[in-house]
């Protein structure tokens, strides 16, 4: 975890210069590393390479562009730093296994028919995800076909009627450990933020057959707040031999929205830290300082 601030400083950094040249170089300088040790740490820690993760950013932002708005798409594709049509069109098609001008097409008709039948009815893609928390009715979740990190969609958590901070709501899942017991997991993801006026996060957690936490880690001692671009950020928790349930999801306390995209499980080494919250009580060997004086 200790790169961690660093490969979120670049992301950022990346996310707000797209339509620049994003050398390797450049990157890797405003990191403060080298070229290749830069390298090797942001592919261990996103799974991809700088190159790639620039590349399908772009292509995400300009499948958003074609469908939202009018502009040609060339220069959509000067837009996003391609140097001709073609290799735009060659980029994309890896992607969304379509040419610019059907997705345009195609996309912008399947818009229309979800928006018409989406009424009062669930979107299938929320398949596995729950709404929870203090106040789930003051919340909403759904899919959001502009705000995309990857792909098509994302998935958000967004408050309509919350009174105050102290309220708050989850989009989450769970599922049985068995397959991870004795192993340390890695949940990690996107998240964009919008108007968070409490905080918002990750967060997972994982008990025993009768309910008892056993780790947890909620991002609260490093939370997301206000708005805040795309970015990438991860928790790692044991999961004991006891272990019975596995829960997790975004939450959201106060008002606000929050996106999540591109979630990932992956098991990790013991040299990888931990993020569990300790909430144990260090008992004393005595009682002491009965009289306030000591």
């Amino acid at each position: 975890m200790r790169y961690r601030p660093i490969i979120q400083k670049t992301i950022e950094f990346i996310e707000k210069n797209l339509q620049e040249e994003l050398s390797l170089e450049r990157i890797a300088q405003y990191a403060g590393f080298s070229k290749y040790h830069y390298h090797r740490i942001f592919q261990k820690e996103i799974g991809v390479t700088v190159s790639e993760y620039i590349r399908y950013r772009r292509i995400a932002n300009s499948a958003n562009m074609l469908l939202n708005s009018d502009r040609r798409i060339i220069d959509i594709a000067f837009y996003y730093r391609f140097e001709t049509q073609e290799s735009f069109t060659r980029s994309f098609k890896k992607y969304y296994e379509l040419p610019p001008g059907q997705y345009r097409k195609i996309m912008s008709k399947l818009t229309v028919q979800r928006e018409e039948l989406m009424v009062e009815k669930t979107d299938p893609l929320l398949k596995g995800w729950q709404l929870s928390g203090s106040h789930p009715f003051h919340y909403q979740i759904g899919i959001d076909r502009e705000n995309i990190h990857k792909g098509n969609a994302s998935g958000y958590l967004k408050s309509v009627s919350a009174q105050t901070q102290e309220e708050f709501a989850t989009m989450m899942q769970q599922f049985k450990a068995e397959k991870y017991l004795g192993k340390r997991l890695k949940l990690s993801g996107f998240i964009k933020s919008k108007n968070v006026d409490g905080f918002c996060g990750f967060w997972m957690r994982v008990d025993d057959a009768l309910g008892d936490v056993l780790q947890f880690d909620n991002m609260s001692d490093r939370p997301i707040i206000g708005d805040s671009e795309w970015n990438h950020y991860s928790i790692v928790l044991d999961v004991p031999t006891n272990s019975a349930v596995i829960a997790f999801g975004v939450l959201l306390s106060g008002n606000g929205q929050v996106w999540i995209d591109e979630l990932t499980f992956a098991e990790v080494d013991q040299q990888t830290p931990t993020t569990n919250i300790d909430f144990s009580v260090q008992l004393l060997d005595e009682p002491v300082n009965l009289s306030f004086e000591g």
